[in-house]
């Protein structure tokens, strides 16, 4: 009695048991790198980059402690980030991160400053200038920003992916318990540190999850005028997330996947209304209104996807204009190989000259350590996705009665519904294939963080009480934890 009244003060109050799991897993996490400071990190990059030369100044003990815990999150490409977010971007090589979060990040330290708050995130002995070459230069304050923004958006997305979560099983009758599930899953994601420090990951994930919601939305909703919109306004959210990660880019999936189903029916209704006889005669009356809606809803499925595709040719253009064009051509800076192009793209270039990203280049003997950590994963997101895209639902009902299909489903809700959840299967997918054959195949592991799919299907064995899924989220924890302390000491996989 006293277990399930505790659990039904869960689910009653999913909000706050999702943010006291999310402070809870915080806490161990940040115990994590607070531990690996008693010992030196692997490499001293981070350091460098986050604490200047202000370690040799006379520097408050609190505030030598704050810098050295902040240098462990920023390891990796956190240096990266911290340092375009100071001073811009510099190194072309830089141009292979997402630009949208050195923008947040320095766009809410300079508010700071304007504020005369700027004291609350400076160390003593760092100067707030534009330029780490100053001797006394240091990132602090923006990587100290970066955590913050890691954190806070991580649990946005938390909280959206649950909202999400109860429109994808409205009719379900345990929807507040596999949507609580689902958004706890994202909590102890495998991404572990790197939601929490300054990467793109959690940004991506909270704009991918909010995209879907307002897609889920125009699923749902029963006026022509509001479904558009809500697509537009994915697509501006997806927009969002590819400019912190380009893999945000699968999100436009969905929209290419509805236009192949809206475009037959429409060549169905141009040849109805252009037939002729008594007989097509109700056909042609309502021919006009079926074509006018179709077209509508292409063009808003075209803006939508022009809008997902924005977040990664925007910054292509301001990189072709710094490097290709004007005085690019100069001695100063004579123009890259990339330029010349048939499509240039100074992203692609920089992944596979300075990353050795491409197709099978990772296919390497040294590597296998690396794809045997990443094996779990991809095997999760492959058989997840597999598995909705055969059935078109993510099987989260209980104990269906034997013989009877499942009919409490996502079968259950409009077609469109059931469109965007396979779609979403596909996106996650294809991003599964393109890690084992381009990527640096261990990242599947924190970039996974932003696909919904597969934290459903784990919802559904978990509501189902299956062995497996308990199982996974022991791997999960015990991942993201061993993860996390060989992140802070700048040891692989990154």
């Amino acid at each position: 009695m006293r277990m399930g009244g505790h659990r039904e003060h869960v689910i009653a109050h999913p909000l706050r048991t999702l943010i006291t799991a999310f402070a809870a897993w915080k806490l161990i996490i940040f115990a994590i790198a607070a531990g690996s400071c008693v010992g030196d990190a692997y490499d001293t990059s981070g350091a460098l980059v986050v604490l200047g030369s202000s370690s040799n100044n006379h520097t408050s003990p609190s505030r030598s402690l704050l810098g050295k815990l902040a240098s462990r999150f920023a390891s990796w490409d956190a240096i990266y980030y911290v340092s375009t977010a100071r001073r811009g971007y510099r190194f072309e090589q830089e141009w292979a991160f997402g630009t949208a979060l050195p923008i947040t990040i320095r766009a809410i330290t300079t508010a700071l400053d304007s504020l005369s708050l700027g004291f609350i995130i400076e160390g003593e002995g760092s100067s707030p200038g534009p330029s780490l070459d100053d001797a006394q230069g240091s990132a602090l304050p923006e990587t100290l920003v970066g955590i913050l923004v890691a954190n806070a958006f991580h649990l946005l997305s938390v909280v959206v992916l649950f909202r999400l979560s109860l429109l994808v099983w409205r009719n379900h009758p345990q929807r507040v318990l596999a949507s609580l599930l689902s958004a706890a899953l994202h909590v102890v994601s495998p991404a572990g540190l790197f939601l929490s420090s300054p990467f793109a990951e959690s940004s991506c994930a909270l704009f991918s999850f909010i995209g879907y919601l307002l897609y889920a939305r125009s699923c749902l909703s029963a006026k022509p005028i509001s479904q558009d919109g809500f697509l537009v306004l994915a697509g501006s959210s997806f927009g969002i997330a590819t400019a912190f990660r380009s893999n945000g880019i699968l999100n436009g999936i969905p929209f290419a996947w509805e236009v192949l189903q809206v475009l037959p029916r429409l060549a169905a209704d141009l040849i109805s209304t252009s037939g002729s006889g008594r007989g097509q005669m109700r056909t042609r009356q309502k021919g006009p209104r079926s074509t006018v809606n179709a077209v509508r809803r292409l063009l808003a499925l075209g803006v939508g996807g022009l809008a997902v595709a924005a977040g990664s040719l925007v910054p292509q253009a301001v990189a072709y204009q710094r490097f290709c064009s004007g005085a690019s051509g100069s001695t100063e800076m004579p123009r890259r190989p990339w330029c010349q192009g048939y499509v240039p793209s100074i992203y692609t270039f920089v992944q596979r000259h300075y990353w050795d990203v491409g197709f099978l280049r990772y296919w390497k003997l040294s590597n296998v350590p690396l794809f045997l950590l990443a094996a779990p994963m991809l095997a999760i997101m492959v058989r997840s996705a597999a598995e909705t895209l055969v059935s078109g639902t993510t099987k989260t009902q209980a104990k269906p009665p034997a013989g009877d299909k499942d009919s409490t489903t996502v079968d259950s809700e409009p077609a469109r519904l059931t469109t965007l959840v396979r779609s979403a299967a596909a996106a996650q997918l294809l991003l599964a294939v393109l890690a084992v054959t381009n990527y640096h195949v261990q990242i599947i592991t924190r970039i996974s963080s932003a696909y919904p799919l597969w934290y459903w299907w784990l919802a559904g064995k978990l509501v189902r009480g299956e062995a497996w899924g308990s199982r996974i989220v022991t791997f999960m924890v015990m991942y993201a934890s061993i993860q996390g302390a060989l992140f802070t000491s700048f040891l692989p996989p990154a």
